[in-house]
């Protein structure tokens, strides 16, 4: 068993499908994934850059690297969407989350422009799953940690992830306003 950035204790694969599957629940994915840039700006709008940029608790995430982490796995899923709709069976790889929000200094940015990127990438990567045929969601990809993944269930676990950092920023941004 294991613990992620947003305190999600997981066990393997399944696990993690899981919780993302429940807090995505009976709802539409799309629909959830579309109101994501909606929601991170108006977290920018509610807390100051100064308070996105403190680390709430040591050894986590501030809430703006959550917001950079949201960025980066919008252009990985992007792409791995695409690489499963043009190719058969492709192997798609994991990142190493913590070296990306360190090397790509997320930290450092403003907050705003981190969700204006996000809402850029985000729109381009929901125009390509609206268009994409429902038997299509049935395309695979071989993931080096998960295993076989088709789009159907990367699509929940997007939108679960979604969700879960949301509430982690949220979650973060208090905690850090109440250390103040």
């Amino acid at each position: 068993m294991s613990t992620t950035h947003s305190g999600i204790r997981v066990s393997g694969p399944e696990g993690y499908h899981e919780k993302m599957f429940n807090l995505v629940g009976d709802r539409n994915p799309l629909e959830l994934l579309a109101q994501t840039a909606s929601t991170l700006d108006d977290i920018v709008g509610r807390y100051s850059a100064m308070i996105l940029r403190r680390r709430p608790f040591e050894g986590k995430w501030t809430p703006n690297e959550v917001i950079g982490h949201l960025t980066d796995s919008e252009w990985v899923y992007g792409y791995r969407l695409r690489l499963i709709l043009c190719e058969d069976g492709p192997a798609i790889f994991g990142t190493n989350q913590d070296l990306w929000v360190a090397a790509l200094q997320h930290n450092e940015r403003e907050p705003s422009e981190l969700v204006g990127i996000f809402r850029t990438l985000r729109q381009f990567n929901l125009a390509v799953w609206r268009r994409t045929p429902l038997e299509d969601l049935q395309r695979i990809g071989q993931h080096n940690e998960r295993g076989p993944e088709s789009l159907g269930v990367m699509l929940r676990l997007l939108a679960g992830h979604d969700l879960s950092h949301v509430t982690q920023i949220t979650r973060y941004a208090e905690a850090v306003r109440q250390q103040e």
